[in-house]
């Protein structure tokens, strides 16, 4: 039986994982940093101590909890980018060091490409599909025409949407992270109430995002509010939600009719990222989509998030299809899918 240790640090999730060839996940921990609660925001520098703490103890408890030696573990790999470097050096080399001590195989994961793959764990897909990327990072829309064959037909310009979430809470007063605290308080508002921009509407073939317009306008919308109450908060919450779920199915409209005229026939569109976790977004894109005879797929809530059992999946099918490990693989924040034709 083929198991893999995999490890995600990337930014503020320290996370250790170990699945099986089945994709039977024996154990998995992860962790939620709340270190970076009291600024806002991730603080990189306090972000890669807290991994190094965090490993240290979760390691051995996620061994003890599959109930295996460390000796039958046959693979390792960790998230090698994109991402804080920091973080990536600490994850990457802890299993690095592990793997070299075991003297077993060693893979360099890419963070974004384990999201992508994530809906595979409880979905059976078929290629090839369409995958909106939505997370803290990156907000990208990817043909995915098999495994390790990835086209991406757009993406923000300027800010990821679960950034644009988490900076629109903090105009409110709301806690980071901001993306749980929007949708709480959106369920509750008129999502009528105020007119936000659409930006990059004109170009209809335009497949790119942009969403810094809508954090300046709910800006000047706040500043020039007197009495910024309970009510206010809601139903801004409500309209700026909204909006950006206009825009995701202006968006996935545009890329099915781009690649129909490309003679490429879709029946699955997956979502996958932490902002994929949202309730709202969720049924606003089945309405849309599922009457329309698409089939759309999603990681499972606990996958949504920065994980490593994404990142063990991904390995696996690595390992599947007889990619060469890499003990000499380097972490890099800025890493790139590379498109293997």
């Amino acid at each position: 039986m083929t198991l893999i240790f995999s490890i995600e640090t990337s930014c503020d999730e320290t996370s250790v994982a170990i699945i099986d060839k089945n994709k039977r996940i024996l154990g998995e921990i992860t962790h939620s940093q709340s270190e970076h609660v009291k600024y806002g925001g991730v603080v990189p520098e306090l972000a890669s101590r807290a991994h190094l703490e965090i490993l240290q103890r979760i390691i051995p408890e996620c061994v003890k909890k599959s109930a295996i030696s460390i000796k039958d573990i046959d693979i390792y790999c960790a998230t090698s980018g994109p991402g804080l470097i920091g973080g990536l050096l600490i994850g990457t080399t802890i299993a690095k060091s592990m793997a070299i001590a075991m003297k077993k195989p060693f893979y360099g994961i890419n963070h974004l490409e384990g999201h992508l793959i994530s809906p595979t764990f409880n979905n059976n897909m078929t290629f090839p599909y369409l995958s909106i990327l939505l997370t803290g990072g990156h907000t990208q829309i990817y043909i995915v025409k098999k495994f390790n064959h990835y086209k991406i037909l757009g993406e923000s310009i300027d800010d990821a949407i679960g950034e644009c979430f988490d900076k629109v809470a903090k105009l409110l007063g709301l806690k980071y992270p901001g993306g749980p605290e929007i949708e709480k308080l959106a369920s509750l508002g008129d999502h009528n109430k105020f007119k936000l921009p659409h930006p990059l509407i004109k170009n209809k073939m335009d497949l790119n995002f942009s969403f810094s317009g809508i954090k300046t306008a709910i800006n000047l919308i706040v500043k020039s509010q007197k009495k910024v109450d309970l009510v206010f908060k809601k139903n801004l919450a409500a309209s700026f939600q909204n909006k950006v779920i206009e825009i995701l199915i202006e968006k996935i409209d545009r890329s099915l009719k781009f690649l129909k005229n490309e003679n490429i026939n879709i029946n699955d569109i997956t979502i996958v990222g932490g902002v994929a976790a949202n309730k709202a977004i969720r049924e606003a894109l089945n309405k849309a989509y599922i009457s329309k005879n698409y089939n759309l797929a999603y990681p499972q809530k606990n996958m949504c998030g920065d994980n490593a059992m994404m990142i063990g999946l991904t390995c696996l099918k690595k390992y599947e299809h007889k990619h060469k490990p890499d003990y000499f693989f380097k972490a890099n924040p800025r890493l790139q899918i590379e498109e293997e034709l």
